[in-house]
């Protein structure tokens, strides 16, 4: 069983220079809300309370104005700094007090899933005791990932990191569930060409002692990396259609601890005077009165 979640939120973000010149990318705005909270929110559905989020050196105080320490939506959030990108492996050797003896999940900072069911689909992925599970998604530009080739069983038979021809259009997903284990593999890792620890290597680990597993979005599933400015754009465009058309909120953190019962209406209402007067809060009051539809609240 996923008892801790690591959001990995460093990263130079030069793609979208020069706007994160000034401000990490997971802190700009998914339409309404920061980056940041669509991973979180991943991490929540998953039913995972203790998170430890990885920044870039001298960024750790922009975090903490909007995520001060998880208290108001039930979480136990810590905070690291890395120096300097080294590779998505380096998150559990940063990571390795916080993980103590637990199993882990790893989520990207920049990662966007939005589906039917999602909740239930993560719950079934954070099952894990032995081993490592990967989240695929069928993508039509298969060269621009790493890809996982299957067997008739949908076993892992390989994995190719940015296919020159098409082997395979299962994109690896950046959501990753290991065991304990994981610490120790990162650590005997060996730096690529590009003087990194490649994610690929890590799983290649796994799959060699027919540990890996993996499950797939389904149909209709959405998953952006929301790693350049148009994605960026893209994604931002794809939560206002939805938000705006079914009047509901993607990512409500408040929302999710709440449906978990990690909190109670003070702590949303605490929230609420936190955000201000804004569409989010908005929301938020919304959502008290409809979970207490008989008597009016003074919010």
């Amino acid at each position: 069983m996923i008892k801790k979640g690591i959001i990995l939120a460093g990263g130079m973000g030069t793609r979208m220079s020069p706007l994160t010149k000034a401000v990490n990318k997971q802190l700009l705005p998914i339409y309404d809300k920061p980056l940041i909270f669509y991973p979180l929110s991943i991490l929540m559905l998953s039913k995972i309370k203790d998170i430890l989020i990885i920044v870039n050196k001298g960024e750790l105080e922009q975090f903490k104005k909007i995520l001060p320490n998880g208290k108001n939506l039930g979480l136990n959030i810590s905070f690291e700094e890395q120096e300097k990108p080294n590779g998505l492996p380096e998150a559990f050797i940063i990571g390795e007090k916080f993980i103590k003896n637990d199993n882990v999940a790893l989520i990207l900072g920049d990662n966007f899933v939005y589906a039917q069911n999602l909740s239930s689909f993560l719950a079934r992925a954070s099952k894990l005791n032995i081993g490592a599970r990967v989240i695929l998604h069928k993508v039509n530009k298969p060269h621009l990932y790493g890809v996982a080739i299957l067997d008739k069983n949908k076993n892992i038979r390989s994995i190719i990191e940015k296919p020159k021809k098409f082997v395979s259009d299962k994109a690896i997903t950046g959501l990753y569930f290991f065991d304990n284990k994981v610490i120790n593999f990162s650590k005997k890792l060996k730096k690529s060409k590009r003087g990194e620890l490649e994610i690929t290597d890590l799983l290649k680990i796994y799959n060699k002692k027919k540990k890996l597993k993996s499950d797939e979005l389904g149909r209709g599933a959405v998953w952006l990396d929301a790693g350049s400015i148009d994605d960026f754009y893209n994604t931002s465009s794809f939560v206002s259609t939805i938000e705006r058309r079914q009047g509901i909120k993607i990512a409500c953190l408040e929302e999710i601890a709440f449906n978990n019962k990690w909190i109670t209406k003070k702590e949303i209402r605490n929230s609420i005077k936190f955000y201000g007067n804004c569409e989010y809060s908005t929301y938020l009051k919304s959502f008290i009165w409809l979970k207490s539809p008989k008597k009016k609240l003074k919010i």
